[in-house]
């Protein structure tokens, strides 16, 4: 294999154009230079330069090996500060995992200047997991998992990012919009609208209808907020939804759920040391209100 010490010492001498600057440009005396360029001609039998008074001509083997020289040394050098960078934790990628669907639209303001900020990082975002964001997160096959249902498990640790209050949103002209806060009762007669997730994992069950023996009088589910927001807007339905979605939106109105049911969304990620660009997501993720 062709050593690298012959391809840069051709190299600062095209640069330079003298043997003697570009010893010094590589830190070694003219004697090593020309000692290393005489191994390498006496092991291909080849010559690389001739002398014409003071200056160097390449010969064509000269030539090829500086061409080879501007093609491979580059890539070497970027390959040895991407090295760097993993071991400072400058680059790398971070894989977040979503188990709280509204979320979307905050976690774009998150992504957007963090990409800004961490250039060489890669970024990638699922909602699918093959048994949980938890199994996912405790398998390593996400690094962060964003969740406003933290489960305590040793080896995970979770920052909470924001507050928020589940409300049941209503449109306008809905029969219940005349109310501030509904009981559960009042869902006795009404379509309810969830994201695809089980029942023990939905608020508006475990700590509303359930407790009071009630259920609506359907339940359905929808994949994308816009969609659910619309049904519940032309009056088809209701939803327990996050107060901030309904800031800006027209035709609906949210009503307190029974005292109130209020939550955070959390970022749990596996314990030990992380690397500088997970902890800067988080960090800005803190910044980012809904």
């Amino acid at each position: 294999m062709i050593d690298l010490q012959p391809l840069a010492i051709l190299r600062e001498i095209d640069r330079t154009g003298s043997l003697t600057q570009a010893a010094e440009q590589l830190c070694l005396t003219q004697s090593a230079v020309s000692h290393a360029i005489r191994r390498f001609e006496e092991r291909y039998g080849v010559k690389l330069w001739e002398r014409e008074g003071h200056k160097l001509r390449f010969t064509l083997a000269g030539e090829y090996l500086l061409s080879l020289a501007m093609r491979v040394l580059p890539q070497l050098e970027h390959g040895a500060s991407v090295l760097d960078d993993y071991a400072r934790g400058r680059r790398g990628a971070i894989r977040v995992g979503m188990e709280c669907h509204p979320c979307q639209d905050w976690l774009m303001r998150v992504v957007d200047p963090f990409l800004a900020q961490w250039p060489d990082v890669e970024l990638d975002v699922t909602t699918a997991f093959q048994f949980g964001g938890l199994a996912a997160l405790l398998g390593h096959e996400i690094d962060i998992l964003v969740t406003p249902d933290p489960v305590e498990r040793p080896g995970l640790e979770y920052k909470p990012v924001f507050d928020y209050e589940l409300v049941l949103a209503v449109g306008d002209t809905h029969p219940l919009a005349q109310k501030s806060r509904v009981e559960p009762a009042d869902l006795a007669t009404e379509t309810l609208i969830t994201y695809p997730v089980s029942r023990e994992r939905l608020d508006i069950y475990t700590q509303f209808l359930v407790p009071a023996h009630a259920l609506p009088r359907r339940h359905r589910t929808v994949e994308t907020t816009d969609l659910m927001l619309r049904l519940v807007a032309s009056g088809r339905a209701v939803s327990a939804t996050p107060n901030w979605l309904l800031r800006e939106v027209k035709g609906m109105k949210g009503l307190r759920i029974g005292k109130g049911i209020f939550k955070s969304i959390h970022l749990g990620h596996r314990t030990g040391k992380i690397p500088v660009y997970l902890d800067g997501f988080m960090q800005l993720a803190a910044t980012v209100r809904v």
